[in-house]
């Protein structure tokens, strides 16, 4: 089998995987074109059409989901045999693609990315940074980056940093006039800036003291998809915000946000990096998990 032809069967699988022609040459890192163009060339030597096209969407016809379930254990087998030459080298090799909310991506590879990369010179970091779920395994990631909660059983989780903590903060002008909250009962008299997730979901504030957990639904005038932009709108005073400590420390330095309801604020360390349990773990992948612990 040529080369040409081990690239296009690699397109096949890309594109099955993500039921869109687009996706899979991003994977790639090819136009979509050229995706388009190898399904072609596969569908004519073999005589069987593998796809269902539209314009709004791509699937798998019978004879393509059979030729998936029989192609992709032995590209499994490829990738193994390839990983195993890591034993061999001093350092691993090849790309690990990672998925991580953007809301806690600074915290999460703050001393990470540099090292990391420089220790292991064949390795390379493909960094998706979305607070969008990701289903890992459908959008060909090796592994991604969640709170524990949110986990499914079929991954294989591997906690890593703790000390993530949320704050409750507002600017002097907000609370000119105005008295700190206290107790959680008192945020229903306060502006409070509400998150958005990218599923149109609204985060209610999380809580913890001694044990009990509290969820807070909490009222005000702006709602945003962005802890930078509710960082910004409390420091220009509209509201309360309920961000991660971590992004705001300047700003608490220079007196520009005041904390309050700091005894609530519990540290969170339910901070995991997760990968399908039948994925086997590549040495740039242990690697990448070895520096995050």
């Amino acid at each position: 089998m040529h080369g040409s032809e081990l690239a296009e069967l690699a397109a096949f699988l890309a594109v099955a995987r993500h039921n869109s022609f687009r996706k899979a040459a991003v994977e790639r890192r090819v136009a979509a074109s050229a995706i388009s163009h190898s399904i072609r060339n596969i569908e004519t030597r073999v005589g069987v059409r593998l796809f269902h096209r539209t314009t709004r969407s791509v699937s798998l016809t019978d004879a393509g989901a059979r030729f998936l379930a029989e192609l992709q254990p032995a590209f499994e087998q490829i990738d193994a045999a390839l990983e195993g030459l890591n034993a061999f080298r001093g350092t691993p090799f090849g790309t690990v693609r990672l998925n991580i909310p953007n809301s806690i991506a600074p915290f999460v590879l703050q001393d990470v990315i540099g090292p990391l990369l420089q220790e292991n010179p064949g390795l390379n970091l493909d960094i998706v940074a979305t607070d969008r779920l990701v289903d890992i395994a459908k959008d060909g990631f090796d592994a991604g980056i969640r709170f524990g909660e949110n986990l499914s059983q079929d991954m294989i989780a591997v906690r890593i940093k703790s000390r993530l903590r949320f704050a409750v903060v507002g600017s002097p002008d907000y609370f000119n006039g105005r008295k700190k909250p206290h107790t959680l009962a008192d945020l229903k008299d306060h502006s409070c800036i509400r998150y958005r997730f990218p599923s149109g979901a609204i985060f209610n504030w999380e809580f913890e003291r001694d044990g009990e957990l509290v969820h807070v639904e909490v009222n005000g005038p702006l709602t945003l998809d962005s802890q930078d932009l509710m960082i910004e709108a409390a420091l220009q005073g509209c509201g309360l915000a309920f961000v991660f400590d971590y992004r705001i420390e300047p700003h608490l330095a220079s007196g520009a946000l005041i904390r309050c309801l700091e005894d609530w604020c519990a540290t969170d360390d339910s901070l995991f990096l997760y990968y399908p349990s039948r994925h086997y773990v590549s040495a740039g992948l242990r690697a990448l998990i070895d520096k995050l612990k």
